[in-house]
């Protein structure tokens, strides 16, 4: 009995030792960790210099009424300060709810979300689809992986150019329509057509990212899995929703979501096909480009908060995806 009273009292002891300071704490960590710390500290000054710092300064202009004609600038000999002024959420709520939102928010918004899930489900159907012919034993199957990769390979700028190319009227598109008596759109000039012709270019650029990352998931599923699957009699069709999907949900998950985070800010396809005209085309992160750099006045603050709007829309879809994510997984196991 009396030893374990002393015990008891011993551990009540230790539980109200007094817990160590922060600074004490900092130091005790740096001392046990300070190779780690110094091996790190360079990539946190670059983050800071090239990430940080831009995104404060970026969501400060958000607050304020800058643009060109107030800004800081320096015109021959002449340095003429900075004039605007702090205007709080002013700018949120003009692009979100003021006169012609609809025309300069909300039509782009909807335009983004149904480009975003277009091509991404695109590029993950067609990417599967490729990556299960070429995971079969095929006579000369490194030649199909190496010319499906090619459009990944080659320069995006390249790549669209090409296409801008062959999409102009007289391209070589059109003149394969017409050799088919099908009807030739005017695909860098009508609206509808414009749309159709983003979404096609912007395939042709996803689709081999999505394929060799697919392919690699389905390389790493054991072949005895399907093996007794089919021992088991299972068609060709429960071997591919039984074995083939679940085996590649890590993989998808994370390439979905790669996929929505590079498609819903792709600035290039459209761009480059289209530069500033065709304003039915542009989306969110072409628009603010066009506000801030193309035209007169430059616009900084409401540029800077389609940045900041934009920002906050992929971390609030990939906060829920990663949770809807979790849910599956605790669900399936």
């Amino acid at each position: 009995m009396s030893v374990a009273v002393q015990g008891a009292t011993g551990q009540g002891s230790r539980e109200r030792d007094p817990r160590p300071g922060l600074m004490e704490r900092l130091k005790r960590s740096y001392a046990k960790h300070w190779y780690a710390y110094a091996m790190i500290a360079p990539v946190v000054l670059v983050l800071g210099v090239l990430v940080i710092y831009p995104l404060v300064q970026g969501v400060w202009l958000t607050l304020t009424d800058a643009n060109s004609l107030n800004s800081a600038r320096t015109i021959g000999v002449n340095e003429i300060p900075a004039t605007y002024q702090f205007v709080g959420f002013d700018n949120y709520a003009d692009i979100l709810w003021g006169p012609g939102s609809y025309d300069r928010f909300w039509s782009h918004f909807v335009w983004t979300i149904a480009w975003t899930a277009i091509c991404v489900a695109l590029h993950y159907t067609l990417g599967l689809a490729l990556a299960l012919l070429l995971n079969q034993k095929l006579r000369g199957r490194t030649a199909y992986r190496l010319l499906l990769i090619l459009p990944w390979a080659v320069p995006t700028f390249v790549t669209v150019f090409s296409w801008r190319l062959m999409l102009a009227d007289g391209g070589a598109v059109n003149s394969i329509l017409g050799f088919l008596h099908l009807p030739e759109p005017s695909w860098l000039s009508d609206p509808f057509a414009q749309k159709a012709a983003a979404i096609l270019v912007n395939t042709w650029v996803g689709v081999p990212f999505m394929m060799i990352s697919l392919l690699g998931g389905l390389q790493s599923i054991p072949a005895e899995l399907y093996e007794a699957a089919e021992m088991d009699g299972a068609s060709a069709w429960q071997r591919f929703r039984y074995v083939t999907l679940p085996g590649l949900r890590t993989v998808s998950s994370t390439v979905v979501l790669l996929g929505v985070i590079w498609t819903f800010n792709q600035f290039a396809v459209i761009f480059l096909l289209f530069g500033t005209g065709a304003p039915d085309a542009q989306l969110l992160v072409t628009w603010a480009y066009y506000l801030g750099f193309g035209q007169q006045p430059r616009d900084y603050a409401q540029s800077a908060a389609y940045g900041v709007i934009l920002l906050s829309i992929l971390i609030v879809f990939t906060t829920f995806y990663r949770r809807w994510l979790a849910r599956n997984e605790q669900a399936n196991g």
